[in-house]
C-alpha cells in the first residue's frame, strides 16, 4: 500500500532528494525557493549533510566539489541566484561530475517575489546541460532521483526547473522508496579534468558535445515527455513544464480534438515533435517564459521542410510575459481551432480602489534607520539600495536604485564617480552583505568612493523567511557557530569610518549618520535591532504604545513614517495606534508633542 503526504511542493522536492540519495545540499535563500533547504536543515534524523552558503556562487561551487568525489549532490536557488552562479556553472559543463549533480532554480513567472522574469531553460541550452521541466508537484518529486540517475549516466550536472506554481503549489503526494545510495567519497586526482587550463578546455569542449546525441536520446523516451496523436484533427498542442496541466485541462473545457505533446525534458524531444509534424498542419506551442520550445520546433520544421503552420508567443497567441493560467490556454486554443473561447466578459471596474503598496511590518527597525537617515542627508540625495525587506523603502523615499543582491554599494560607487554633487547614503542588509556585499565595500574604500554605506543588521535573512546567515552564530541546522563581526569585517575591508547604532536610539543613529555624511571617504553605519517578527517568535515582547488625544494636534509626523499600526482618525483628525503595534517607539522618538506613550500594565 502506497504512503501519501499532503505537501507543498518544495517539501516535495526535499523529500524526491532523500529519496534521491543525496548527500551534500548547499543553496543560497531566494524566493520560491527557500523552503527546500529549510525542510532539508529540519530533519532531526538525516545522513545528509546541508548547508545555507553565503551566496549561490559559493553554494554551486560546494556542490561541484562534493560530485567531484563521487556522492550526489544538490544546489538550489531562484533564477536571478543563476546569473551569481552562472560563472562556475558554465565551466562545471565542461568538467563534468562524478557523483549526480542537480542545480535546483526556481525560475517565478510574474515576478511575485523577484526584479525579473528570467527562463533558466536559456541557461541549459547554454550550458549543454538537461533540464527537467515538472508540470505538478508530483512530478517534481519523482524528477529529482531520475536526475541524480542521468546525471551520474553522462557524468554531467542536471538542471532542475520549478516554477512559483509548483514550489509554492500543494498536492497529495505518493511518496517512493529512499534510495541507500552509499558511495564512499573519494577525489581521485586528474588534472586533465579538474584543472580547466585551456590546453583541457579546448579538449573537454568536445567531448561535451559528443555526448549530447545520448543525452537527448536518454530524455526522448523519458516518462517527461508524453505523445498523443489524434488521427481527427490537423492540430497539435505542444505544452512544457506547468503549462503542459493548463493546457490539457483547456483541451477538456473547449471539448475540441487535437494532437498533444506534453515537454518536461530538455533537450526537446526532436523525434516526437517530428512524428506531430506528420500529423497535423498547425502546431500551438504554449510555455512560460519564453519562445525555447516554439524556437525550436521552427527549427525542426525547417529542417524536414514541413509547412506545418508554428503558432505561440512569437505572434502574439500565447502571452510573452507574466505566469499562464487555464484561461490563457482556452483562449489561445480556440483561436487556433476558431471558435468560442466560452470566456466572460471582463468588464472595467469604474470604481476607484485606494492603492495598497506594500510597506514594512510595524515595528521594522529598517524603518527608524531610513528616518534618521533622510533626516540627516536630506530628500534631495541619492540613496541606491539592495534585494531585501528594506526594499520596501521605496516608500519612505530612501530607496532610488535597487539593480542586484549587493548591488547598492557598487552603484553609489558609480554615481560618485560620475561627478553627481548630492550626497549619497546606500543601504543594504546584514544578509546581502554577507553576500555580494562584501566586494563592493573593498571596492569603494579602495577606489575612494566618497559614500556611505548603511547595513541594516537585522541579524536574520528575513524576506526569504528567516534563514540564517553568517552574522548570527547559527548554522541551517541550528548549530552554533563562529559569528561573523560586521563591524571587524568592514575595518578588515579597509573601511576606516564604522559606527554601529541601535535602531531604535533614533538620536544617536541621527548623530552618526551626521560624523559619516561629514566623513571624506567611505563611511559606514551598522544599524543593528533584531527583525520585529523573528523576535517577537523567539518571545521578545515590547510594550506597545498608544495616542494621548488630549496632546496630538494631529500634525501626522507619526503616520508619515509610514508603520501600519498607525492610523489617522479623519474626524477627530487625531493620530491613533491599532493592535499591530510592536512596541518599538519609533513614533514616540518623533513626536514633537510627547503625545505618543507606552501603554500602562
Amino acid at each position: 500500500m502506497s504512503t501519501r503526504e499532503y505537501m507543498l511542493g518544495n517539501v516535495a522536492i526535499a523529500r524526491g532528494i532523500v529519496e534521491g540519495g543525496g548527500r551534500v545540499i548547499s543553496g543560497y535563500p531566494g524566493t520560491p525557493s527557500s523552503e527546500i533547504v529549510d525542510t532539508l536543515s529540519k530533519m532531526k534524523e538525516r545522513d545528509f549533510y546541508v548547508e545555507w552558503s553565503v551566496n549561490e556562487k559559493v553554494a554551486m561551487e560546494v556542490a561541484a566539489g562534493a560530485a567531484m568525489t563521487g556522492v550526489r549532490s544538490v544546489v538550489t536557488m531562484k533564477h536571478v541566484g543563476l546569473n551569481v552562479a552562472a560563472d562556475p556553472l558554465m565551466t562545471l559543463s565542461y568538467m563534468g561530475v562524478k557523483g549526480g549533480m542537480v542545480v535546483i532554480v526556481a525560475d517565478d513567472p510574474g515576478c511575485h517575489s523577484s526584479q525579473n522574469e528570467q527562463d533558466t531553460r536559456i541557461y541549459s541550452e547554454f550550458s549543454l546541460m538537461p533540464c527537467l521541466d515538472p508540470s505538478t508537484p508530483q512530478e517534481a518529486k519523482d524528477m529529482i532521483p531520475y536526475a541524480f540517475e542521468l546525471s551520474e549516466k553522462f557524468e554531467l550536472p542536471v538542471i532542475f526547473r520549478p516554477t512559483t506554481r509548483i514550489s509554492h503549489g500543494k498536492a497529495d503526494i505518493e511518496l517512493g522508496e529512499i534510495t541507500e545510495h552509499r558511495v564512499q567519497a573519494k577525489f581521485e586526482k586528474d588534472t586533465s579534468r579538474w584543472v580547466m587550463v585551456p590546453s583541457n578546455a579546448v579538449v573537454r569542449h568536445p567531448h561535451l558535445l559528443s555526448i549530447q546525441d545520448g543525452i537527448r536520446e536518454e530524455l526522448e523516451t523519458s516518462p517527461w515527455n508524453e505523445l498523443t496523436l489524434n488521427e481527427n484533427s490537423k492540430i497539435g498542442v505542444i505544452a512544457a513544464g506547468i503549462a503542459s496541466v493548463y493546457a490539457k485541462e483547456a483541451i477538456e473545457n473547449l471539448g475540441v480534438s487535437a494532437s498533444y505533446l506534453k515537454i518536461g525534458a530538455y533537450p526537446v524531444p526532436e523525434g516526437l515533435i517530428k512524428k506531430m509534424y506528420e500529423q497535423v498542419d498547425t502546431v500551438l506551442v504554449i510555455e512560460e517564459l519564453e519562445p525555447i520550445v516554439e524556437d525550436r520546433c521552427k527549427i525542426i520544421a525547417k529542417d524536414m521542410e514541413s509547412n506545418v503552420k508554428i503558432i505561440g508567443k512569437t505572434d502574439g497567441t500565447v502571452p510573452r510575459v507574466g505566469e499562464l493560467n487555464v484561461d490563457h490556454c482556452v483562449k489561445a486554443i480556440a483561436d487556433v481551432f476558431g471558435i468560442e473561447s466560452g470566456l466572460p466578459e471582463i468588464k472595467e471596474i469604474e470604481m476607484e480602489l485606494p492603492p495598497r503598496p506594500p510597506a514594512m511590518c510595524a515595528g521594522c527597525s529598517h524603518r527608524a534607520t531610513y528616518y534618521a537617515m533622510k533626516k540627516v542627508f536630506g530628500k534631495n540625495a541619492v540613496f541606491p539600495s539592495d534585494i531585501g525587506c528594506y526594499t520596501l523603502g521605496i516608500q519612505n523615499g530612501t530607496v532610488d536604485t535597487t539593480l542586484c543582491m549587493g548591488g547598492s554599494i557598487t552603484v553609489a560607487s558609480g554615481i560618485y564617480h560620475s561627478g553627481e554633487k548630492q550626497p549619497i547614503c546606500c543601504s543594504i542588509g546584514d544578509s546581502t552583505f554577507f553576500h555580494t556585499g562584501m566586494n563592493g565595500l573593498l571596492n569603494a574604500v579602495y577606489n575612494k568612493a566618497n559614500i556611505t554605506v548603511a547595513i541594516l543588521d537585522n541579524r536574520i535573512t528575513a524576506m526569504t523567511g528567516h534563514q540564517p546567515n553568517p552574522g548570527m552564530g547559527l548554522t541551517s541546522t541550528g548549530e552554533a557557530t563562529k559569528e561573523i563581526d560586521l563591524e571587524q569585517l568592514c575595518r578588515g575591508l579597509g573601511a576606516e569610518f564604522v559606527e554601529v547604532v541601535d535602531s531604535f536610539d533614533v538620536k544617536a543613529t541621527i548623530e552618526a549618520f551626521k560624523c559619516a555624511k561629514d566623513y571624506e571617504g567611505t563611511s559606514v553605519i551598522i544599524s543593528k535591532q533584531p527583525c520585529i517578527i523573528y523576535a517577537r517568535r523567539t518571545g521578545v515582547r515590547l510594550i506597545p504604545f498608544k495616542v494621548d488625544h488630549d496632546k496630538c494636534v494631529g500634525c501626522r509626523m507619526c503616520v508619515n513614517l509610514g508603520c501600519p499600526a498607525i492610523e489617522f482618525d479623519k474626524e477627530t483628525k487625531k493620530s491613533t495606534i491599532n493592535a499591530m503595534c510592536t512596541g518599538c517607539g519609533l513614533c514616540a522618538e518623533v513626536c514633537k508633542f510627547d503625545a505618543i506613550k507606552e501603554v500602562q500594565k
